[in-house]
């Protein structure tokens, strides 16, 4: 049994024009600890994809017909279950998943302590390493995210993927914003970090 099985996915939309199908039998599998690439144009509907695993289709949207399990159990009727403890997202620009009113070391202490058995001290701990596994120093926690540059905000991003300790990891477009030189660098950390914990990741991108 796969870890993720997407079965015959449609999502529409209602418009004054009739009904718009953004995703039209969408089928694939993926396996624990596998690195699935989605690749396509602009508009081609891969963040849709995304989208649609998480529960995020908002109305005049919705799924249509097809399925998306989860160890074999479907989960369209309740996404909220798995939304950012068995499937986290990583989207294109990290300052839109970070809070700029909270020092890092907070949002990863609260997202460890949402979504694991981890508290106090412990939380603080598991903070720490997982900065420490993405190269940024300890004492950042108490940093805020505009004194980050945008590689090391995106990595940060990685590390609060991380925090909750998911089965998978949805990229989406995580290098889009970021310069040349540092987006084989993210890249290359997202995939190490989750061969070692045994993540696995959707990578949406429009790059070959």
């Amino acid at each position: 049994m796969s870890l993720l099985e997407v079965d015959k996915l449609c999502v529409e939309f209602s418009t004054r024009r009739g009904l718009l199908k953004a995703l039209n039998q969408v089928s694939f599998e993926l396996e624990k600890g596998e690195f699935l690439g989605m690749v396509g144009e602009s508009g081609a509907g891969k963040s849709m994809t995304g989208n649609a695993i998480l529960g995020l289709i908002d109305a005049p949207g919705e799924i249509a017909s097809g399925d998306i399990r989860l160890d074999g159990k479907s989960i369209v009727d309740s996404p909220e279950t798995i939304r950012g403890s068995r499937i986290s997202m990583i989207f294109q620009d990290p300052l839109s998943s970070l809070n700029p009113l909270t020092t890092i070391g907070d949002q990863l202490i609260e997202t460890i302590e949402l979504h694991t058995n981890r508290r106090g001290a412990a939380a603080k701990q598991r903070a720490i390493e997982l900065l420490q596994q993405i190269d940024i120093d300890a004492d950042r926690l108490e940093a805020y995210p505009h004194q980050f540059s945008g590689g090391m905000r995106q990595r940060v991003v990685i590390a609060l993927a991380m925090a909750s300790e998911p089965d998978i990891i949805i990229a989406d477009e995580p290098t889009t914003a970021l310069d040349v030189s540092v987006q084989a660098q993210v890249l290359d950390l997202l995939r190490s970090l989750c061969q070692a914990e045994g993540t696995a990741v959707i990578l949406i991108t429009h790059d070959m």
